[in-house]
């Protein structure tokens, strides 16, 4: 439990920084970083792993194969940041671009994070 709270906070901040840093993503504040984070965690737990699997067979496990598989991941996770996109009116990402920027600013601070802490 205690883990999974640290990666929202962690997400949070993560995003905070990328709205910050890209302009092309819109962040409203903190309150609305920790909404967004637990919107793309519960997402992310429903979802990635149906995500995962469509684009896994959409290219025939290429890239799972070649020892690449994070990428369909890194793409799973931007579509879920696309969907955490309409959820809520105060986080906006401009186009598919941000957000997969946004993914892997996320994965690999929750990378580190994972290394570092547990």
């Amino acid at each position: 439990m205690l883990q999974w709270v640290v990666h929202i906070v962690i997400d949070a901040l993560v995003l905070l920084a990328a709205a910050n840093m890209m302009p092309k993503v819109k962040l409203k504040g903190f309150k609305t970083a920790i909404i967004v984070a637990l919107i793309i965690g519960v997402l992310s737990f429903l979802l990635s792993w149906v995500l995962t699997l469509l684009l896994n067979v959409a290219t025939f496990g290429i890239f799972y194969f070649l020892g690449l598989g994070f990428i369909t991941r890194v793409i799973a996770y931007a579509i879920i940041i696309e969907i955490a996109d309409q959820f809520s009116d105060d986080f906006k990402t401009e186009g598919f671009l941000p957000s997969l920027w946004l993914a892997v600013f996320i994965a690999i601070v929750g990378g580190i994070v994972d290394a570092i802490l547990f």
